[in-house]
């Protein structure tokens, strides 16, 4: 591994985590590195928040959120449901808290709340550790769309106000779909909001066409960190 940095991520993450030394493999292999949002930042950031890792442990929502996240073990048939989807991850719920990570804790499937006496439900809400805050999850098939931050901002508003104990962060929403739109999610500026946009693959690519995508995702942070810049 010739890269310093990450080198650092995956030891930093291990001791974290505890992974054996299989998961520790297995991560590599699965370039968890790359798949993290901290991969995409100026090297000066990733810099800081490893050290901030290694020093007091202290973990930030672009070292725990991958995109994408590879659900290839659900085995799912080429044609399925939003509700076949969550009732596989549900069966494979071990599996599923893998792949997110160690810290997340499963606390409720179709959480329903109650708004101006209108029922919503929320796909799958987990608790992360580390970060303090819940972590609502929506399941979708196919592309992301613009209505769905107002929607995952309707969830975490309830969140925040009803579900919020002393103590912890603000809620952050994960938006799981099979194609992410880039400019939607750049021009909704996602990127300063407590909402993660990711993919997600039932079936897993080769190593050139993940790193395509990769390198894609890369230029793509670039981008919105120089329009970020230019506006400050």
């Amino acid at each position: 591994m010739d890269d310093p940095l990450k080198r650092e991520f995956y030891v930093e993450m291990c001791k974290l985590e505890k992974w054996s030394v299989r998961t520790f493999r297995e991560r590599i292999k699965s370039m968890l590195y790359e798949r993290t949002a901290i991969s995409k930042k100026p090297e000066e950031t990733i810099k800081n928040e490893l050290q901030q890792l290694k020093d007091v442990e202290r973990i930030t929502p672009d070292l725990v959120f991958r995109d994408p996240y590879f659900l290839d073990f659900l085995q799912l048939k080429d044609s399925y449901s939003e509700k076949d989807l969550e009732s596989a991850i549900i069966a494979e719920l071990q599996r599923f808290i893998i792949e997110l990570g160690s810290d997340f804790a499963f606390l409720a499937r179709q959480k329903r709340i109650t708004i101006d006496n209108r029922d919503y439900y929320i796909d799958l809400l987990f608790y992360h550790r580390r970060l303090k805050s819940l972590i609502a999850i929506d399941l979708k098939i196919g592309e992301f769309d613009a209505a769905y931050k107002g929607e995952m901002e309707l969830y975490l508003g309830y969140l925040e106000k009803y579900e919020n104990i002393e103590g912890e962060n603000p809620p952050i929403g994960l938006i799981l779909c099979t194609g992410k739109n880039p400019e939607h999610v750049e021009l909704l500026q996602l990127h300063r909001s407590n909402i993660k946009v990711a993919d997600y693959l039932t079936k897993l690519p080769t190593k050139e066409i993940l790193m395509d995508r990769l390198h894609k995702a890369v230029e793509i942070a670039k981008n919105n960190l120089s329009h970020y810049h230019i506006e400050k």
